[in-house]
């Protein structure tokens, strides 16, 4: 890795002693910079990183460092069996809904999926794929992890195969038919299909 600033170091050695993401909020104040300096050191640090077996993997709250897409192919056949025994169909289901459609309630993900989702997205939650984040007193926004990505060997959703084509299909599909598509808090709820 070539020579790098000192805040970029810092932000490097804050990622690896975390071992998991860090708010771009935290990751400042743990730096003292400000957001724009933050988000410099982080894009220095991921230029440096580029050709090695790390990466650094952004969403839009969160940053972290994780294994690189170089490495994707050996982490995928030592992983992917695992993954699919522990989570299911149902769970992929529902990560290439977050992954592919963004960060959704629980009842839009029912009803994409046409069957209630609470115990896949429990186990989801519990394995570190997915995270949450309180929309008001009453329900959550689920969304991808910078760990789902790292797994997937991404370092951003655009990244994913037909990224936009699959995007657009989805939202033509809500248009048309889902009580969603103003996302203005009305619709069907939880009561969507059946358990899984």
């Amino acid at each position: 890795m070539s020579t790098i600033s000192s805040l970029a170091a810092q932000v490097e050695a804050f990622l690896f002693i975390e071992g998991g993401p860090l708010s771009w909020k935290r990751l400042g104040t743990l730096l003292g910079a400000k957001e724009e300096e933050t988000r410099t050191a982080v894009r220095e640090l991921s230029a440096a990183l580029d050709g090695t077996g790390l990466a650094i993997i952004e969403t839009e709250r969160e940053v972290a460092l994780a294994t690189s897409p170089q490495t994707t192919v050996a982490i995928k056949r030592a992983f992917e069996e695992q993954l699919q025994r522990e989570i299911g169909e149902a769970g992929l289901e529902v990560l290439a809904t977050l992954l592919y459609r963004g960060a959704s309630r629980r009842s839009e993900i029912d009803y994409i999926r046409g069957v209630n989702t609470a115990s896949t997205i429990r186990t989801l939650l519990g394995r570190g794929l997915i995270e949450r984040t309180a929309l008001d007193g009453r329900e959550y926004v689920y969304q991808p992890t910078p760990e789902l990505l790292a797994h997937l060997g991404v370092a951003h959703l655009e990244e994913l195969p037909d990224y936009d084509t699959i995007r657009a299909e989805l939202a033509a599909f809500e248009q048309s038919k889902s009580p969603f598509a103003s996302n203005d808090g009305t619709g069907t709820g939880d009561n969507t299909g059946s358990a899984e």
